[in-house]
């Protein structure tokens, strides 16, 4: 007689790994950015105004939201594109924040091919990268060099999740979500409980009185 699996003996678990986002480069430079407005936003906008208050969260919605998506995907890979969208428009806002300071100041916006932006995009292919790698532009450099460092960070962010967004779209169209992962757990659960069945019946056929 044939052996058939259990009903989930081969079938992949129904809620896939999630919640790695500390490994996501993404969430790794949100979080450096959002260390780094704290401290830009202290000592260069006033801590009472509406703005120092704006940028701190902004940067910090960035950083919380990829999180949050990385925990939701379990179950929902709609709510995973969401926040990760938000994290991303929360990033687009907190850039502006930054041009805005530069422009009001008549303080210049580097170009991409700046040479000290260009020594800050290198530093993102360290292996141990993290706000250390980042601190003399934010704790000892002037208001101009410490606002386009944010810039170039926000830039490589915005780059990683533009990116992240896409695969996760692809994903979402090829796999479904977490419905639809049920709907088909489901209907196989069920063809083995009928093909356990049709075995045991033939089994029982076969069996001598």
């Amino acid at each position: 007689m044939s052996h058939h699996p259990s009903p989930g003996a081969s079938r992949p678990g129904l809620i896939p790994p999630h919640g790695g986002y500390r490994s996501l480069k993404s969430y790794q430079m949100a979080e450096i950015i959002y260390d780094a407005t704290v401290v830009f936003c202290d000592r260069f906008i006033d801590r009472r105004s509406r703005t120092h208050d704006q940028m701190v969260q902004a940067a910090r919605s960035g950083k919380q939201n990829i999180a949050e998506g990385s925990q939701a995907s379990g179950t929902s890979r709609k709510t995973e594109l969401k926040l990760t969208g938000v994290a991303r428009a929360s990033l687009e806002e907190l850039l502006l924040d930054y041009e805005d300071f530069l422009r009001q100041r008549a303080l210049p916006l580097w170009g991409k091919d700046h040479p000290e932006a260009q020594a800050i995009r290198r530093l993102a292919y360290l292996s141990n990268r993290s706000y250390a790698s980042y601190r003399s532009h934010f704790e000892s450099s002037p208001p101009a060099v410490a606002a386009n460092a944010a810039v170039c960070l926000i830039h490589q962010a915005n780059y990683l999740l533009d990116q992240q967004l896409k695969r996760l779209e692809g994903q979402f169209l090829e796999e479904g979500g977490f419905t639809e992962r049920l709907y088909r757990a489901r209907v196989a659960a069920r063809g083995n409980d009928r093909t356990n069945r049709t075995d045991r019946t033939n089994g029982a056929d076969k069996v001598k009185p």
